[in-house]
């Protein structure tokens, strides 16, 4: 009831999968990812166990097929199974039971799976399979929704949609990325709200990228917190109870990574000041 994305970036070792769905909530156990180990999906008749046991045969040395084998060969619900897992190093491997709806089935491709059941047809695979190779040099989230996106607009899941989730374990450590649309009638639309957010709040825009501020920015500065209900005098160019005015308007949006305080403003920062 779902097509998914495992996938690997070695040059950054990033892991993580993505998957969308007409069902409930696929973000609670169809996911798994860990940073120098690999990534696996769960799905068709999904059995959570799958992505701990499998991350476990990977960190151990286990090659994502054979772990696969390993990890059905002790399941008497296989046929109704169905698995993608890639290992850190990009190799990969794809498993659909007899019994999973039709259409159904994967493919194994460059550092990543990409599989699915009770589909359109196996152009869905096959769409989300270009849209893979064609997003090389994207991050990993990207290149995850992107494919998902493509799955989409081949047919998808056939019944419909209603769930979407990326996965995305950062290999220097950083914060990951995780988020999930467990109801909505555009799941992949709303997945990629929360994403948008989630840059935000996250990143921060190149130095030399920040707009400097003067009097005419000044002026639309104040009249934007002064609507978001912080105080600032109406008149009056740049100056330190402005700047002590946005910093705290700032802080109370989560944006604070995005603050240096001084003169200059992160672009991502205004736009979402001014509303642009």
């Amino acid at each position: 009831m779902t097509f998914s994305i495992c996938a690997v970036d070695r040059a950054t070792g990033d892991v993580g999968a993505a998957a969308t769905t007409k069902f409930l909530a696929v973000g609670a156990g169809v996911l798994w990812a860990e940073v120098g180990v690999g990534a696996v999906c769960t799905q068709a008749t999904t059995r959570i166990a799958y992505g701990p046991e499998l991350l476990d045969l990977l960190r151990a040395g286990a090659t994502a097929e054979a772990a696969i084998a390993e990890a059905t060969a002790a399941d008497e619900g296989r046929a109704d199974r169905q698995l993608g897992a890639v290992a850190a190093d990009g190799a990969g491997a794809t498993y659909t039971g007899g019994a999973c709806f039709d259409w159904a089935g994967g493919l194994v491709l460059d550092d990543a799976t990409v599989q699915g059941n009770i589909l359109a047809g196996s152009s869905v695979v096959e769409a989300m399979a270009s849209a893979w190779a064609t997003s090389d040099g994207e991050r990993l989230e990207e290149r995850m929704l992107a494919v998902l996106h493509a799955g989409e607009a081949a047919g998808g899941d056939r019944r419909g949609r209603q769930s979407a989730a990326i996965l995305v374990r950062r290999g220097d450590g950083t914060d990951p990325v995780d988020l999930r649309v467990d109801d909505h009638p555009e799941p992949l639309v709303e997945l990629g709200r929360l994403h948008a957010a989630y840059r935000l709040v996250y990143e921060t825009s190149p130095r030399e990228a920040w707009t400097a501020v003067d009097a005419a920015l000044a002026g639309r500065i104040r009249s934007a917190l002064i609507a978001a209900g912080h105080a600032a005098e109406p008149e009056g160019p740049w100056d330190a109870a402005l700047e002590r005015a946005l910093a705290a308007w700032v802080f109370d949006e989560n944006l604070d990574g995005r603050w240096a305080g001084g003169d200059r403003i992160d672009p991502a920062v205004l736009g979402h000041l001014l509303g642009e």
